[in-house]
């Protein structure tokens, strides 16, 4: 088995989609899309959703709450999220691609809590829309340019890019910037790009 290195470049244009609704911000958080799906999570933060406010979050964005299967086909092609989440049905769980001490009890897979009994439990969200405005990719080649769809011209609004860069362990990424045009929003709360060096949302964030 080979030792892989990961990074992740996530862009992600915000545009004016944003809002309340239910008491819940949407598009508040870093997205992390794959195979259509992503995390939310509430107002004030983590663990705050019931299952009928999870519910609408994904409904509110076009969507619907995910899969148990759908969650694991995400899981397969890099999405992990160490944040339990709930899913159709009443189910609740999150994705680990990568065992890690502080989360998944050190296993990888769906980190499955079952079907809740309680509705009115506290977790995050986990929505499936396979019409979002995603791109990216898996890239394992010692050279590649990636960029924006439909590049020269504007990147669209609501619009999130997920990169996922592989390379052999002791060896380096290096991110060299041919053209980078961002709206000018120095708070970087609109547009923004994003780099981690590993599944590991919270150690892994180099900046923004």
């Amino acid at each position: 088995m080979i030792a892989l290195t990961f990074l992740f470049a996530l862009l992600w244009d915000r545009g004016f989609s944003w809002g309340f609704k239910d008491g819940v911000l949407h598009n508040s958080i870093m997205l992390e899309r794959a195979a259509g799906v992503y995390h939310r999570e509430g107002r004030s933060g983590k663990y705050q959703l019931t299952y009928a406010e999870a519910k609408s979050v994904c409904q509110y964005e076009g969507g619907q709450l995910a899969t148990l299967k759908q969650l694991e086909a995400a899981r397969k092609i890099g999405f992990h999220m160490c944040a339990a989440g709930w899913l159709s049905k009443g189910r609740v769980g999150y994705p680990i691609v990568k065992p890690v001490s502080n989360c998944g009890f050190g296993r990888t897979g769906i980190i499955d809590y079952g079907f809740r009994l309680n509705k009115s439990e506290k977790w995050d969200a986990y929505c499936y829309n396979p019409n979002g405005k995603d791109c990216g990719g898996i890239f394992t080649a010692s050279k590649h340019v990636f960029k924006t769809p439909g590049y020269p011209k504007e990147y669209e609004d609501d619009q999130v890019c997920y990169w996922h860069i592989r390379v052999k362990y002791g060896q380096r990424i290096k991110i060299e910037f041919l053209d980078f045009d961002l709206e000018d929003d120095t708070a970087c709360m609109a547009d923004y790009l994003e780099i981690y060096d590993s599944y590991d949302d919270i150690n892994g964030f180099v900046g923004r």
